[in-house]
């Protein structure tokens, strides 16, 4: 082992002397070929690393001599994120029109992500500055979003390209608002007589069936005087959809009704579905809907009516009518003969599910279940646990429940990536690669994500599974597991399911009493390892904590706490633990419980417990969260648990005893 040492020291000072004159390719093979030195790449730039953020500092306080200077250095040593000096000096200046320098960003870094960005940028500064001959020049279609294209448009039609006014209604005819920037081309396009009644109707209709009833008001302004007429029926009769009963507009035969009809009768049934059903019926014979119109609307008043709590005639509604036998209203069925322990109806529901979903493991897993509760029959109850053996050897919720039904060890199921180090190797030579190894180390890793992102779209699924593993070699958890996602490879376990900031979780253990394995799978399920990620309701970080609710633990805590701190890992999972150990304790150690009100809230979880009727076994409990969102959840986490007891060598039972039962 000392040899391979020496062997090692000797290359990598040999190597590191190279990268100055070349490029970081000879480095990063050092760290494919010996893996358990991949943080010596670390070094390989430091002295670069520290030259690039000082030039960053020196340009920000304008001193722009010493920029220059160590700009030069950095060129010289082809250090990666040379580009992004160019890019920070570059960007600013945009508005004094420097075309020859924006040409030579281009052209030295194109394709690049920062050359699509400053692209982008370019065009709207030029047309921000009416620069109408430049914007047509630089324009690209396929680097642009719609304000800039209309723009581009708008220029060329000013320069006398009538043929321009052509695109217009493909801009114009959606169902949302278009920028403002987009006006001055419509106009021209109005003008030039290209608006139809036909097209005012259509994107009315578009508008009024996306929710979006201010803009659809606002293009009935628009329409010859019937038609407004008819667009102003239906903004009545989608405000007020109980309307439906009384208004003799909507028998109107003409067949622009007939939509208007079948989106308030979904507004109707949210909130009377028995009204809706009677509704329907009498309006099918007066507008002749299809029958796809009808499947829809009568699947869509079938769930509600469900949700209402007709499940009688909802039963009755989906026996009399083949079409209505989907997997989501059977489903829901099933799961209503479930929380009752009704396992006649269940096996009842189960026979009409449609084919396609019979055969999955959850209706197999519960079809069986139903069996080994109603039949004494000795055959049938072989039948139930022969499907318990096939379905154990799948590594999935309905798996390992089945696995514990007969005794059997869970699968855990291992096959690495396809891939291999020639082609690790040359997408290390890929300068975007580079460039986001480099943003990782300086800190930067939005613009990290950016890169990576970017290259993401050019690479084939060999090249993607290589770029999870150099992802993973960089403790880039979120990245390894999107690239399994995108190539839909579910079996590398490694990089699904990476074990990261090791430490901070057990002593969270520690602190807490919380397995490790349990609170990796929260972390798994919540942001994939993502420690700056934001959810769209404001929650932070690796475990996902609402800001609010970290300060109240952090209080109770004795600590002082901002929000940016939850970015933090060891904050983060030491507040999260924490406060899913609140959730264990409220919950009686049962840990479907504290992982439901974990993701839903406890206060739904215990509306849920008092909602219902008795207790319920645990795969039942949570077969009938009425949240699939939740549902998913739950059951994701559970089996999450049990990877990382594999991957940690800790091996974990699926279901503990404090969590077979929900009282």
């Amino acid at each position: 082992m000392s040899e391979l040492h020496s062997w090692y020291n000797t290359t990598s000072r040999a190597a590191s002397n190279l990268v100055r004159h070349t490029n970081l390719m000879a480095i990063m093979l050092i760290c494919l070929i010996l893996p358990d030195h991949a943080n010596a790449q670390s070094s390989d730039w430091s002295d670069e690393r520290q030259l690039f953020q000082q030039a960053q500092e020196a340009l920000a306080a304008r001193e722009m001599e010493q920029f220059n200077t160590m700009r030069q250095q950095l060129a010289e040593a082809n250090y990666p994120l040379l580009p992004y000096l160019d890019y920070a000096e570059l960007e600013p200046r945009l508005g004094s029109l420097p075309f020859e320098d924006v040409d030579k960003f281009l052209a030295d870094y194109q394709p690049s992500y920062l050359a699509a960005r400053l692209e982008r940028q370019w065009v709207a500064t030029l047309a921000e500055l009416d620069q109408e001959q430049a914007l047509i020049r630089y324009f690209n279609p396929d680097n642009s979003y719609t304000q800039l294209t209309c723009q581009a448009l708008l220029a060329r039609h000013n320069q006398g390209d009538a043929s321009v006014l052509d695109q217009a209604p493909a801009l114009w005819n959606v169902a949302r608002s278009q920028p403002n920037e987009c006006d001055p081309l419509f106009d021209a396009w109005m003008d030039a007589d290209g608006l139809t009644p036909e097209l005012i109707w259509e994107r009315f209709e578009k508008n009024m069936q996306a929710g979006n009833r201010n803009l659809a008001s606002y293009i009935s302004t628009l329409m010859p005087v019937d038609d407004k007429a008819l667009a102003d029926l239906w903004l009545n009769v989608d405000r007020r959809p109980e309307r439906l009963a009384s208004d003799a507009g909507l028998e109107n035969t003409d067949p622009r009704v007939r939509p208007m009809i079948l989106r308030s009768l979904r507004k109707l049934a949210n909130i009377d579905a028995a009204q809706a059903l009677l509704q329907l019926n009498h309006y099918r014979e007066i507008h002749q809907f299809s029958n796809s119109e009808m499947s829809g609307i009568q699947r869509y008043i079938a769930l509600r009516l469900l949700f209402q709590g007709f499940v009688v005639e909802t039963e009755s509604l989906i026996q009399n009518t083949p079409t209505l036998q989907t997997d989501v209203l059977v489903g829901w069925l099933i799961r209503d003969a479930l929380a009752d322990l009704d396992w006649q109806r269940v096996q009842k529901w189960l026979a009409l599910l449609p084919d396609e979903t019979r055969n999955s493991e959850r209706w197999r897993y519960w079809r069986a279940r139903a069996t080994q509760a109603i039949s004494s029959d000795e055959h049938s109850q072989q039948q139930s646990l022969s499907t318990f053996q096939e379905l154990a050897e799948s590594r999935s919720y309905y798996g390992y429940l089945s696995a514990d039904r007969v005794d059997e060890p869970y699968a855990l199921t291992h096959i690495p990536a396809p891939t291999d180090a020639s082609t690790q190797l040359a997408l290390l030579q890929r300068p975007s690669v580079q460039r986001a190894y480099e943003l990782l180390q300086v800190g930067e890793e939005i613009n990290a994500r950016n890169e990576w992102r970017y290259l993401q779209s050019s690479l084939n699924d060999h090249e993607v599974a290589a770029s999870g593993v150099l992802a993973k070699n960089w403790q880039w958890h979120r990245e390894s597991i999107q690239a399994m996602i995108r190539i839909q490879h579910w079996d590398d376990l490694e990089l699904r399911f990476p074990v990261a900031y090791l430490d901070s979780y057990d002593q969270a253990f520690q602190d807490t009493g919380l397995d490790t394995t349990y609170l990796y799978a929260i972390t798994r399920q919540e942001s994939a390892f993502m420690a700056d990620v934001v959810s769209p309701v404001g929650a932070r970080g690796l475990m996902q904590l609402m800001p609010g609710t970290a300060g109240d633990v952090s209080r109770n805590l004795g600590l002082s706490v901002s929000r940016n701190d939850l970015f933090e890992p060891s904050i983060n999972i030491r507040l999260g633990s924490e406060y899913l150990s609140q959730m264990i304790e409220s919950f009686q150690d049962n840990r479907i419980l504290a992982t439901a009100a974990y993701n839903a809230g406890p206060n739904r979880v215990r509306q849920w417990l008092r909602d219902q009727a008795q207790t319920l076994p645990a795969d039942v409990w949570v077969e009938t969260i009425p949240f699939l969102e939740t549902r998913q959840y739950v059951q994701n986490v559970l089996v999450y648990a049990v990877i990382y007891g594999h991957r940690l060598g800790r091996p974990q039972a699926f279901l503990q005893p404090s969590d077979l039962e929900i009282p």
